[in-house]
């Protein structure tokens, strides 16, 4: 991509952005982005959707590691599991990008958007987005009703995927041997994977041993 291209822009009157990061694969590129820009940003880490805690760590702090690398300010919120399980509780079967999914993002993005108003952030967005197996108009409509209390506060709906995003998120999760994550992280995302895997007689999930670098010798070896 041309080095112009990535350069990023906020929206007009906007100053302080916080970014809701996921992971580290999904921010890497991103962050490498917002710094090119020239853009002032903290990172949020609020997931209390990733189960289990061992999964939690290994996603939280290599996120942490990346952030320190480029000596960005990171904010390790809450792991609040106990108050996910009620929100999502009645939805343990809805789909993927289902009314669960909505329950969980409306719940990271609202404590996103209340830690922006008491820290003087103008601005929040997310590296959710950039995930092909998301629907990035789910999201961008909780971002946006998360905001909707705060009049100083905006959510910016940029789309990550576009000029290359998603190739460039890979590359920059093979130069950084990022953890692969093999499921979207909750306990019911892990529950219909491993369904799916043992149905196509496929060995279940186990964590902390894939890596993005492995990637390419993986696919070689399956042709």
């Amino acid at each position: 991509m041309n080095k112009q291209n990535r350069l990023l822009q906020l929206p007009e009157g906007k100053n302080r952005l916080l970014l809701h990061s996921c992971c580290a694969p999904c921010s890497g590129d991103i962050i490498l982005r917002l710094i090119e820009s020239s853009i002032k940003f903290q990172i949020f880490f609020y997931n209390p959707n990733i189960h289990p805690k061992k999964e939690y760590l290994l996603r939280k702090e290599e996120n942490i590691n990346f952030a320190k690398k480029y000596n960005i300010p990171f904010i390790d919120a809450e792991y609040d599991t106990k108050n996910w399980f009620k929100i999502t509780e009645g939805m343990e079967w809805e789909p993927e990008r289902g009314l669960r999914c909505d329950s969980c993002f409306d719940m990271r993005f609202i404590k996103t958007a209340e830690y922006a108003y008491k820290h003087g952030f103008d601005l929040i967005s997310s590296t959710l987005g950039i995930s092909r197996w998301k629907d990035i108009d789910q999201i961008n409509r909780a971002g946006t009703k998360s905001t909707s209390p705060f009049s100083n506060i905006d959510y910016w709906s940029i789309n990550w995927r576009k000029q290359g995003g998603s190739q460039e998120m890979l590359n920059v999760s093979k130069n950084e041997r990022f953890y692969m994550q093999e499921y979207c992280g909750c306990v019911y995302s892990l529950r219909d994977t491993n369904n799916w895997r043992m149905k196509n007689n496929k060995p279940k999930i186990e964590f902390g041993l894939k890596f993005y670098e492995n990637l390419n010798k993986e696919t070689s070896k399956d042709k």
